[in-house]
C-alpha cells in the first residue's frame, strides 16, 4: 500500500543513493512529482518539496540513463551590486568561464548577506556548473539542496565562517590591517582613528585586529574613541569622521576599512576644510582603481580581487571536474600601496 505524500514510510537500508522512482515510492508520491523537484521546478507543494528533499539528504540520488547535463554557466552571487568591488570580481570569474567555455549568470540579494527561500529554486531551474558566493553565504539548508544536485559552493571574501565542507578564498586581511597602520606608526603618527566594517563581516574583524596588533607592538594604547564600527559605506566613512575629526584631540590619521569608507573621509575632511594629507592622513582597504585617481591619489592596501575571483572559479571547475581541492581555505597576499594620501603628522 502505497502512503500519501507527507507520510512517507521510513525506507529500508539500501546500499547507494535512492533512483527517482524509488525516491518516488519512499515518498508516496508520483516519478513526475520528484521529477520536479529534482529540477527545481516551483510548482510543488512544500510539504512535498521538504519530503523529497529529506530523503535526498538521507540517502542521496542516482540518476538513471543519462543525466542531464548542467547549465554551462557559473552563478555568480553577490549581497549587492554596488560601484567597483563587483566589477573587479566579475572580471576575474569571467577570465575563467570565458577559457573554458562557460557563461556567468550574476544574481544580487538586494543588501542581504544570506540569500532569500526562493533563491535555491531559481539557481536549480539555471542547474549551473557551481555557485560563487561574494561577500555573502548559503543557509545550511541550501547548501544541501545543491549538494544534493551536485552544484559545488566555492565563496569568495565570505562574511562568516565558511561551511567546512566548502572551499573559499580570501585576502590576508589582519596583515593587511597590520601594514597599514605601521606605516602610519612609521610617519610618527600616534593618534590614529580606524573606520572598520560590521561585527559580523570577517573581514572587518581581522583589519581590526591587525590594526590593535600594529599599535600594541608599537606601545600606543587604542583610544577607544578613534575605534568606529563601520558598514563599509561611503555616507558611513564620512558620517564617522565628521565625528573624529571634531573632538577635542582629533586624529592625524584614519584608517578605513575599505576604499569606500576612505573616500566618505576625504568627504568630511574638505567639509571641515582640513587638507589631505597635510592636516589628515588617510588610508584605505582594497585598492580599487578609482583609489589612484582620488585627490590626493589615496594609499590604500590592494586586496587582489580579480585574482581572488579567477581562484574561486578555477577551484569551482576542479570541483565539478571531482578533482579536490589541495586547500579548502585559499588567501592571497595583500599588498601596501603607497600613494599621496599620507605624510608626517603637521602637529
Amino acid at each position: 500500500m502505497t502512503s500519501s505524500p507527507g507520510t512517507a514510510a521510513d525506507p529500508a537500508p539500501q546500499a547507494g543513493p535512492f533512483t527517482i522512482a524509488q525516491l518516488a515510492e519512499h515518498a508516496g508520491v508520483s516519478v513526475a512529482t520528484v521529477s520536479k523537484v529534482v529540477n527545481g521546478r516551483l510548482d510543488v507543494a512544500p510539504e512535498t518539496r521538504e519530503l523529497v528533499e529529506g530523503l535526498i539528504r538521507q540517502h542521496g540520488y542516482r540518476r538513471q540513463k543519462r543525466p542531464s547535463r548542467p547549465a554551462p554557466l557559473i552563478e555568480l552571487v553577490f549581497h549587492e551590486v554596488r560601484g567597483l568591488y563587483p566589477v573587479e570580481v566579475i572580471n576575474g570569474v569571467s577570465s575563467v568561464a570565458r577559457a573554458n567555455g562557460l557563461g556567468v549568470v550574476v544574481s544580487e540579494l538586494g543588501g542581504s548577506h544570506v540569500p532569500g527561500r526562493g533563491w535555491v529554486e531559481d539557481v536549480l531551474a539555471r542547474r549551473p556548473v557551481g555557485v560563487i558566493p561574494v561577500f555573502c553565504g548559503v543557509t545550511e539548508e541550501q547548501r544541501e539542496r545543491l549538494r544534493a544536485r551536485d552544484i559545488p559552493i566555492v565563496a569568495v571574501d565570505p562574511t562568516g565562517e565558511p561551511g567546512h565542507d566548502d572551499p573559499s578564498v580570501g585576502t590576508s586581511n589582519w596583515n593587511g590591517g597590520l601594514e597599514a597602520t605601521r606605516h602610519l606608526l612609521e610617519l610618527g603618527h600616534r593618534r590614529i582613528a580606524v573606520i572598520t566594517g560590521p561585527e559580523r563581516v570577517l573581514a572587518g574583524r581581522a583589519r581590526l585586529d591587525g590594526f590593535r596588533a600594529a599599535m600594541d607592538l608599537a606601545g600606543v594604547p587604542v583610544d577607544p574613541a578613534l575605534v568606529c564600527l563601520g558598514d563599509f559605506q561611503i555616507e558611513d566613512g564620512r558620517d564617522h569622521a565628521r565625528t573624529l575629526l571634531r573632538l577635542p584631540d582629533p586624529p592625524t590619521a584614519i584608517f578605513a576599512c575599505n576604499d569606500g569608507s576612505a573616500l566618505g573621509v576625504y568627504h568630511a575632511a574638505a567639509e571641515l576644510g582640513l587638507r589631505v594629507p597635510h592636516d589628515l592622513s588617510v588610508v584605505g582597504f582594497d585598492d580599487l582603481p578609482k583609489a589612484k585617481w582620488m585627490i590626493p591619489p589615496l594609499t590604500s592596501v590592494r586586496q587582489p580581487l580579480r585574482d581572488m575571483a579567477a581562484t574561486a572559479a578555477a577551484t569551482l571547475l576542479d570541483l565539478t571536474q571531482g578533482r579536490t581541492p589541495p586547500k579548502r581555505r585559499v588567501e592571497i597576499a595583500t599588498e601596501l600601496v603607497l600613494r599621496e594620501s599620507t605624510s608626517p603628522p603637521a602637529r
